[in-house]
């Protein structure tokens, strides 16, 4: 799988490499492993100011289109593939220009990252096809996740596009489009964590986490599908736990925070595990 980290992640692992490069060579090795087990069914979807329906039926039919002529999966590949990441440029906001302005939260590659002055990710070249259908110039707003559907809400943009959860909550700020990507929960453990290691089912796995007290601490990126599965959600139907849920900006930070002992576990999104876990090992 191609992926190329992200400003924010780099400087994350430029401090684990300081970190490893002190610690000696007698001990052993400890990586971030990924449990391969889905913990949650849950679809992403973009979120469309209520004030522009049409744009949501433009987005929609948009969204139809690059599943059945190819351009989705030709996107998708550049990601989980071999295909070659393209870098998307924002213009600046001009009231007076005809715009698309797109809210994100440019920690969660492979969907949105940056690097450099440019925009990477699965829903960022979205986005960009998306400007080019509608004749309109990008601009794309990066804000942290929890004001996504807020700015949206608030005609501060138009669409959010950001690896988003389609949840009840959210609907009082945005209208969801039609769902382009199906996406679950996973957990990061520290390789010598052997707890999980029998595990074949998520019912093995939240078995495991019920006999969990505070004293265990769970990583997540605030806001998302990962805090609500750890806190308890009644929307989701997700009970909770009775462990300490910390909040980070970005799955990469939780990450390297548990490399480095602060937390014991982490649970995000599939997708921006396996590149964060594989970019950490990397240097470790």
């Amino acid at each position: 799988m191609k992926r190329i980290i992200s400003f924010a992640l780099a400087a994350v692992l430029a401090l684990t490499a300081l970190t490893a490069c002190s610690s000696g060579s007698s001990k052993e090795k400890v990586t971030a492993k990924v449990i391969d087990i889905e913990l949650t069914q849950e679809e992403y979807a973009f979120g469309v100011d209520k004030d522009q329906p049409e744009l949501l039926a433009q987005v929609n039919e948009f969204i139809d289109q690059i599943k059945a002529d190819g351009t989705f999966e030709e996107i998708c590949n550049r990601y989980f593939g071999d295909g070659e990441p393209q870098g998307v440029t924002s213009a600046v906001e001009d009231p007076s220009k005809d715009q698309l302005v797109v809210a994100t939260n440019a920690a969660f590659e492979p969907f949105e990252y940056t690097e450099g002055d440019k925009y990477y990710g699965i829903d960022m070249e979205i986005a960009a096809a998306l400007a080019e259908y509608l004749g309109k110039e990008l601009v794309i707003s990066n804000m942290e996740f929890s004001a996504v559907c807020l700015s949206v809400g608030q005609h501060k943009c138009d669409i959010a596009m950001a690896g988003l959860t389609v949840k009840e909550d959210r609907k009082e700020y945005v209208d969801f489009t039609t769902s382009y990507y199906n996406a679950a929960q996973k957990l990061i453990v520290p390789s010598n964590d052997k707890k999980f290691a029998d595990c074949k089912t998520a019912a093995d796995v939240e078995a495991v986490l019920a006999g969990m007290d505070s004293k265990v601490k769970i990583g997540v990126q605030n806001g998302t599908t990962g805090e609500f599965y750890v806190k308890g959600d009644e929307d989701w139907g997700f009970d909770g736990y009775a462990v300490t849920c910390t909040g980070y900006s970005n799955g990469a930070l939780a990450v390297q925070d548990m490399m480095n002992g602060n937390v014991d576990y982490v649970v995000i999104d599939s997708a921006p595990a396996a590149c964060i876990t594989d970019a950490i090992n990397s240097v470790q």
